[in-house]
């Protein structure tokens, strides 16, 4: 899957579909693209969970890192 990358304030990162990071959410704005790159389950990539990513995606629309730690709950919208 082609995933976008943005970077949010301080460690944060999200990554989604969407090429405009549209659907990210506003608690972790500003939002300024980062790179986009092709994420397939089983990859290893520095900084990324490939599996967790894509299923936040599925489920979520996005995906949200602190520092490289997944946020979820609350947190995440």
């Amino acid at each position: 899957m082609l995933v976008h990358l943005f970077r949010g304030p301080g460690r944060i990162f999200g990554a989604t579909e969407d090429e405009t990071g549209a659907n990210l959410p506003s608690l972790h704005a500003p939002w300024t693209p980062f790179r986009s790159l092709d994420v397939n389950r089983g990859d290893v990539i520095p900084g990324l969970n490939p599996d967790e990513c894509l299923d936040d995606i599925a489920a979520h629309g996005h995906y949200l890192t602190d520092a490289y730690v997944r946020i979820t709950g609350r947190d995440r919208d």
